[in-house]
């Protein structure tokens, strides 16, 4: 969904008043490069934090990563912020602060500790269905055939994925219950986001969840500074880069996508980050992919090729 000027499409961090997005079968080369960035570096946040976990504790991490992105991506948004968000504005922005940079975050922090790298992936890409559901009943887009004929099939590729996964270890129930909790809350947090991106820009919209979610991991500061104190530095770099891209930067360029494109549709393409943290843990952190785990990851790319075509 898309609202453009003869000039294109607003970009990630531009300060522009915006009215209701109308549908377009198109979605500009930013939109694309955005979709891609996002999948690529969400992917490398489950290398990340599986690489830093040792260190720090989900709620430290969570807190240490959004004050990173809160300095990184407020030296952007700052310059060009004309207004903040008044009254009932802030509803939603509490909201999805609250849940997903926040709750979602710390969630699946303490999941991947208990759970290995493919049921996670599996638990977690429960989220886009969640999405698909809630944005044809709440956003009114409708459940068209082939978006929900790809997210099945694209969720077939993950749990093949999971499937082969190297670990075997035994799914620790609150583990689970976790991880759930975190698709729950990332999946409702992108239909409360959605329609904020009608007023607010990506990085306007990012920056302002990543201050209400840090100042709700507050209560973890004294623990994140011990935990640095005692960090390696490769592990104290790591949670910088986290706060960096994985959070600043595809957080933004997520939304910036979702002020362009359908929630359902856009979410199937989440679908790509199992299949993407395999390949990076490949190159890595030499972990080298099972044939399920490639098999899977095409098949991901075939669903998420099909939550593309249009219904007749």
């Amino acid at each position: 969904m898309a609202t453009t000027s003869p000039a294109g499409p607003p970009g990630p961090t531009a300060s522009v008043k915006r009215t209701i997005p109308a549908p377009s079968s198109s979605i500009s080369k930013l939109g694309i490069a955005a979709v891609i960035i996002t999948v690529v570096l969400w992917a490398s946040a489950f290398v990340g934090i599986r690489a830093v976990g040792p260190s720090f504790s989900p709620g430290s991490l969570t807190l240490g990563r959004l004050a990173v992105a809160a300095v990184v991506l407020g030296l952007v948004v700052l310059p060009t912020l004309r207004q903040l968000p008044v009254g009932r504005e802030w509803l939603p922005i509490i909201a999805y602060g609250v849940m997903w940079f926040g709750g979602y975050n710390v969630a699946l922090n303490a999941a991947e500790h208990m759970l290995d790298a493919g049921t996670s992936a599996m638990l977690i890409n429960v989220s886009p269905i969640l999405i698909a559901v809630l944005a044809g009943v709440i956003l009114k887009e409708g459940f068209p055939r082939w978006s929900i004929i790809g997210s099945l099939v694209a969720f077939g590729g993950v749990a093949m994925i999971a499937l082969g996964s190297g670990q075997r270890s035994t799914a620790d129930v609150l583990g689970v219950l976790l991880c759930l909790l975190a698709a729950v809350l990332a999946a409702v947090s992108v239909i409360i986001q959605k329609p904020v991106l009608n007023k607010f820009s990506a990085g306007q919209a990012t920056w302002f969840g990543i201050m209400v979610g840090a100042v709700c991991c507050l209560p973890w500061s004294g623990q994140l500074v011990t935990e640095l104190q005692a960090a390696p530095l490769p592990a104290t770099l790591g949670l910088v880069y986290l706060g960096i891209f994985p959070t600043a930067v595809a957080f933004t360029t997520w939304a910036y996508a979702l002020s362009l494109i359908e929630a359902g549709k856009l979410a199937a393409t989440t679908y790509l980050v199992p299949g993407t943290t395999i390949l990076i843990s490949w190159m890595v952190l030499n972990e080298v992919p099972t044939v399920w785990g490639l098999v899977g990851g095409v098949i991901c790319l075939v669903g998420v090729g099909l939550t593309r075509r249009r219904s007749r």
